[in-house]
């Protein structure tokens, strides 16, 4: 990419694909079912970042309780819903600074800034949904946290990684523009 620099066609929307990409496992990670999950019998159990559902037999209904009843339960879908929303506003925002001709640096590093924030976030609700579900809600047989919760975690760990590479691309400036001399490596015999 630097070889080339941004103007590189190929090269030019590599980041805003995978902020793209991260937005969509943000997505999943919202609507997934897959929070936590209990697969021991007689008990199975099914939660998402939202609700808390149960089963008492095998063949049994499923009954559901919202986690919106519980003071950690909003407080842990409101932080992660808040940095995913700064990961969308990010992506829009990198479409928009891509898309223009003459790349401003400053607002690339801008992006990585808000990036690092929205991952503060996702992080925050990340950690106090498994803290605190354990802590304050029954859970019998073997309990693991499942691809759901685990894409939340792969969107955040995309939002801290992009963040540095946003902020570090402006370092290389001159290099991306074409700006820099190359320098030769030969002596005359």
């Amino acid at each position: 990419m630097v070889k080339y620099g941004l103007d590189y066609t190929r090269c030019r929307w590599i980041l805003p694909l995978l902020l793209g990409i991260g937005v969509i496992f943000g997505i999943i990670a919202l609507a997934g079912r897959g929070w936590l999950e209990s697969q021991t019998l007689p008990y199975v159990q099914q939660a998402s970042l939202w609700q808390n559902c149960r089963r008492p037999a095998q063949g049994g209904d499923w009954s559901c309780e919202s986690l919106m009843g519980y003071a950690w339960g909003r407080a842990a879908a409101a932080t992660y819903l808040v940095g995913f929303l700064i990961l969308v506003i990010c992506f829009a925002l990198a479409i928009i600074a891509f898309a223009i001709d003459t790349l401003r640096f400053n607002f690339i590093r801008g992006i990585g800034g808000l990036l690092f924030v929205a991952a503060v976030f996702s992080i925050m609700g990340l950690v106090i949904y498994p803290v605190k579900f354990s802590s304050e809600i029954e859970m019998t047989g073997i309990n693991m946290f499942s691809w759901a919760y685990g894409f939340g975690w792969t969107t955040a760990i995309m939002e801290i990684c992009l963040g540095f590479f946003f902020c570090c691309l402006p370092n290389y400036e001159d290099q991306i523009l074409g700006n820099v001399k190359p320098t030769y490596f030969y002596s005359s015999p």
